[in-house]
C-alpha cells in the first residue's frame, strides 16, 4: 500500500509541476505501473500538444561514417556492410518528390562522413528550403563553424543525440569521442538558434536505470524541443555486447517520463520501437509520442542503412511508407499535421 501511495504521489507531481529529482524519476522507471504511467502520459500529451501527428520524412542519404561506435552498425569498422552516398543533386531531387507525398518536414541523415563538405551541405540545405519545408539535420558532431553555416543556409533543426551522459559508459561504447564534446556541440546547436533535438538509448550494455534517470535530467536541463528515445538492439557485426531481452517497454517508459516532465516537446514513436514490437509506433503514440518519422529513402538503399538488424519497411517504396503510416495513424483516431510541426513552448 505504502509502495501505491509513494507512486501516486510522484505520478501526480510529475503530472501537475513536471518536475521531479533524479531520485523520482528513477521510481517511475522501476515502477510495475507502466499502464497508469503510460495513460498519463498520453493525457499529458493531448493536453499539451493535442491530437495531431507531425509527419517527418526521413532521407538515409550515407552510410559512410569515421566513427567507430562500439553498438552501431554503421561504426567505421564494420567491413560487411555494404556502404553507400547519395549525391547532392540527387538528394535534392529525392527532396523534392518527398514533398510531394505531402511532408511539411525532413530529416537529412547520415553516419559522420567527411565527403559532404560544407559547401555540399549548404547547397543542398538552400536548395531544400526553396521547397517551403522545415529541415531537420542529423549528420553528427561538428565544428561551431559548421553548425553556423548550415544554420545561416536555412536548416531549421538538429538532432544529436547524446545517447547516455554516464561519462565511463560513453567512454567505453564511443572510443575517441568525448562526452565534454557531445555535450558542447549540443550547446552550440542551441545557441545558434536550432529546434534541439537529443535523446538516448534505452538499454545500452553497461546502463543502469540510475544513469538513465541521470539522461533525463540532462534533456530536460538543456531543454531539448525534441527528444528520441530508442532501444538498443545488438547488432552482430560489432563489438558490443550481446545483452538478451527486448527493450522496448524500458523505451516506452522512458518517453512517458520525458512527455511527463517536458509536456509540450515533440516525442517521435521511433521506427527501432516498431522493430522490437509489430505495433510498436501506434503504441507509443498511445503513451505520450506525438511524431512519426517515416523512411523517404529510396528502396534500393534502405537495407544498407543498418545501425540495427531487422528493420522495418525495407522492401516499401516511400509513397507506400507515407501512405501506410496515414492509415495506421487514423485508426487510433489521431490526424496529420497540416503544418510544420515547430515546438510551441507552453510553459
Amino acid at each position: 500500500m505504502r509502495d501505491d501511495k509513494e507512486f501516486e504521489y510522484i505520478l501526480n507531481k510529475a503530472v501537475q509541476s513536471h518536475t521531479l529529482d533524479e531520485k523520482e524519476i528513477l521510481y517511475l522507471l522501476e515502477t510495475k505501473n507502466n499502464k497508469q504511467l503510460f495513460e498519463q502520459a498520453d493525457k499529458t500529451r493531448k493536453k499539451y500538444v493535442g491530437d495531431e501527428v507531425h509527419l517527418r520524412a526521413l532521407i538515409e542519404f550515407s552510410n559512410y561514417c569515421r566513427q567507430n561506435c562500439v553498438y552501431c552498425g554503421l561504426r567505421r569498422d564494420n567491413s560487411q556492410l555494404t556502404r553507400y552516398r547519395i549525391e547532392p543533386n540527387d538528394i535534392i531531387e529525392l527532396a523534392k518528390k518527398t514533398k510531394n507525398y505531402g511532408y511539411k518536414t525532413i530529416v537529412l541523415q547520415s553516419g559522420e562522413d567527411p565527403y559532404y563538405t560544407v559547401e555540399k551541405i549548404t547547397k543542398i540545405i538552400s536548395e531544400i528550403k526553396y521547397l517551403d519545408i522545415a529541415l531537420t539535420l542529423s549528420i553528427g558532431e561538428k565544428t561551431f563553424k559548421e553548425y553556423k553555416a548550415y544554420r545561416d543556409a536555412g536548416a531549421d533543426r538538429y538532432l544529436l543525440r547524446i545517447e547516455t551522459t554516464d561519462e565511463f559508459l560513453y567512454n567505453k561504447l564511443d572510443p575517441a569521442m568525448s562526452l565534454k564534446n557531445r555535450m558542447q556541440c549540443i550547446e552550440d546547436i542551441k545557441q545558434l538558434g536550432y529546434e534541439v533535438g537529443s535523446g538516448i538509448i534505452a538499454g545500452l550494455p553497461g546502463q543502469t536505470l540510475k544513469s538513465i534517470a541521470r539522461d533525463i535530467a540532462y534533456l530536460k536541463s538543456i531543454p531539448v524541443d525534441m527528444a528520441g528515445i530508442g532501444p538498443f538492439i545488438y547488432h552482430p557485426n560489432t563489438p558490443a555486447e550481446n545483452i538478451k531481452g527486448n527493450f522496448f517497454e524500458l523505451s516506452l517508459k522512458v518517453m512517458a517520463v520525458l512527455r511527463l516532465l517536458m509536456p509540450d516537446i515533440n516525442i517521435p514513436a521511433t521506427t527501432a520501437m516498431e522493430t522490437l514490437n509489430p505495433q510498436g509506433r501506434l503504441i507509443a503514440l498511445q503513451s505520450g509520442a506525438n511524431v512519426v518519422m517515416p523512411n523517404a529513402t529510396e528502396t534500393i538503399y534502405r537495407k544498407y542503412y543498418e545501425i540495427y538488424p531487422g528493420k522495418i519497411c525495407l522492401g516499401d517504396s516511400p509513397a507506400h511508407c507515407r501512405f501506410c503510416i496515414e492509415n495506421k495513424i487514423q485508426s487510433i483516431n489521431r490526424y496529420i499535421s497540416k503544418g510544420k510541426g515547430f515546438h510551441i513552448r507552453q510553459n
